[in-house]
């Protein structure tokens, strides 16, 4: 005779049927909660606001020295990007700094990573703009 196993899990509820707003409620409840993500990382982050800054003065600039819609986009796609891996970045320190204090191999190896994201997104930013902005000068 076979045992039955008395505490058998119970099936995942689907996704769609988790609780809270729906529909237009829900779109706006996250354009809100994106607002005061938006915020912390401008109070908190100094990187983020430096960024949010080069970024600002950057558009401009790629409006004027893409020659093509297309290069605008890419000069300005370029610059954006690293926005929101900042942002990650953030997220991914808070958390860690939430879980605990104490140094850890693991804690030390999410935080560098997101850092490395970032770091990647610059390296990118430069490589773009060197391609587009380099040929362009009268040298």
């Amino acid at each position: 005779m076979q045992k039955e196993v008395a505490n058998k899990p119970e099936e995942p509820e689907e996704v769609a049927n988790k609780p809270g707003k729906k529909g237009i409620a829900r779109l706006i409840a996250a354009a809100n909660y994106s607002g005061q993500g938006l915020a912390a990382a401008w109070r908190n982050e100094e990187a983020f606001r430096q960024e949010v800054v080069l970024v600002i003065l950057i558009i401009p600039l790629a409006l004027w020295v893409g020659d093509t819609p297309a290069e605008r986009a890419i000069l300005i796609a370029a610059s954006l990007v690293v926005l929101p891996l900042e942002l990650i970045n953030s997220a991914i320190e808070a958390t860690v700094d939430r879980i605990g204090a104490e140094k850890h191999p693991l804690a030390k190896i999410a935080k560098d990573t997101g850092s490395a994201a970032v770091a990647v997104a610059l390296i990118m930013w430069f490589i773009v703009w060197g391609c587009i902005v380099i040929p362009k000068l009268p040298i």
